[in-house]
């Protein structure tokens, strides 16, 4: 058995670091993830005011309830999604003028349904030049709160910049949702928030968040979810187990839940309070499968990319998100796919990927770290696979190569 050391969740560091900053005191992080979008978020903190000091294993926080303490302040955001949607909606509830732009990636990508919603409050928010993307300004003058509809089948995020910022309002929110997607993010947005002081109440499709002050506290980070599935599914395709500690039936992150899938293919799982357990089948041959992955959409690449290995056709249903993330997922996945010689059909929002032998290819990375990370467990099973851009998975896991080179060795694959 080995024991894999997963970095901080990206999801849970960016959301304690918005928190944080929006709670009256000093907020201490443990284990938090140190990448480039989580480096982005503290940075886009600091260029707004907020005192931030971060050491190797903890990082502090003074937060500010009122809101930035700089009057005026430009933030770039990098590729970093949580960035570009959080902190627009933080500044919003302070006073001041603040500029936001991004990569040009993340210009590609959404926050048209979170910016409307802003501009329903009363917020004055400015798309600099398309209506819907980055660059954007926000003029603040505190929110007043009140009752929206928001559409958020596209990404959770946007429901989650909105609730995380209610509380700061002067009147509270309420949010009904006409669409969701990935929910469980939604479910670790509510979770943090009571950690840090704030109860949200759900009534069938309404949100109900009070105005009120945020808490500061102690908060360990649990180990991010989505990068833990790399190493699981190495296990199951390769005939060997990993232990991740840290994650179980306890951890917030709906995306322990890619175990159950290899489960249903075949592996071996264990999942205690606080510790998962994957064995896969000692002839590294899965079971074929069809799957809803909606909610656990981050981690459709590490499936496609593990799907050839299977006894038969392995179908991905209802990931249409995927297509508006850091690249067109579907699309790239296919793409790597038919480039390693198998057969892929592609649909809207599902992909069907047949059993097959892949052969070496180089990889089209899109300067997606999920696809990077994903075809490198394809490449335990098929010497010879290269990445054209490996320096992309600094975005959320700066040290995978170095993690899986030293699975490798210790597997002898």
């Amino acid at each position: 058995m080995t024991v894999v050391e997963v970095p901080g969740s990206k999801s849970i560091t960016n959301r304690a670091l918005f928190l944080a900053a929006a709670a009256a005191g000093t907020t201490t992080l443990r284990r938090p993830l140190d990448s480039d979008d989580t480096a982005g978020f503290a940075e886009g903190l600091a260029a707004l005011g907020y005192r931030l000091t971060r050491e190797p294993s903890a990082w502090t926080v003074e937060g500010r309830p009122q809101g930035p303490a700089a009057a005026e302040a430009s933030v770039f955001c990098r590729d970093g999604a949580t960035t570009s949607r959080f902190l627009p909606a933080l500044v919003a509830a302070g006073h001041g003028v603040f500029h936001f732009d991004a990569s040009a990636q993340m210009r590609r990508r959404p926050v048209g349904p979170l910016t409307r919603a802003l501009r329903e409050l009363g917020v004055d928010l400015r798309h600099e030049a398309a209506e819907g993307h980055h660059p954007l300004t926000v003029h603040a003058d505190g929110i007043k709160g009140g009752h929206l509809t928001l559409d958020a089948g596209l990404s959770s995020q946007f429901l989650t910049a909105l609730l995380l910022v209610g509380p700061l309002t002067a009147e509270g929110l309420a949010i009904t949702v006409t669409d969701l997607v990935s929910a469980p993010y939604v479910e670790i947005t509510t979770a943090m928030m009571r950690r840090f002081g704030v109860p949200v109440r759900r009534e069938g499709e309404t949100y109900h968040v009070p105005a009120g002050a945020y808490e500061a506290t102690d908060y360990l980070v649990e180990p991010d979810a989505s990068t833990a599935s790399y190493f699981l599914a190495a296990a199951a395709v390769t005939g060997r187990s990993v232990t991740v500690p840290g994650l179980g039936r306890d951890a917030l992150q709906g995306d322990v839940h890619f175990a159950d899938v290899l489960a249903a293919m075949g592996a071996e799982v264990r999942m205690d309070a606080d510790e998962l357990t994957v064995t896969g089948p000692a002839d590294g041959r899965l079971r074929a499968i069809t799957v809803d992955m909606r909610d656990i959409s981050d981690t459709m690449p590490t499936l496609a990319a593990i799907a050839p290995f299977a006894d038969g056709p392995v179908r991905i249903e209802n990931v249409y998100n995927t297509r508006v993330k850091e690249c067109d997922r579907l699309d790239a996945c296919a793409e790597n796919l038919r480039a390693l010689g198998v057969e892929v059909e592609l649909g809207r929002d599902w992909i069907e990927i047949r059993p097959g032998d892949p052969a070496p290819a180089h990889i089209a990375c899109r300067g997606d770290h999920r696809i990077a990370m994903a075809f490198s467990v394809t490449g335990l099973r098929t010497p010879g696979i290269t990445l054209d851009d490996p320096g992309c998975v600094k975005k959320t896991f700066p040290g995978f190569h170095q993690a899986l080179a030293a699975l490798r060795e210790e597997w002898g694959v």
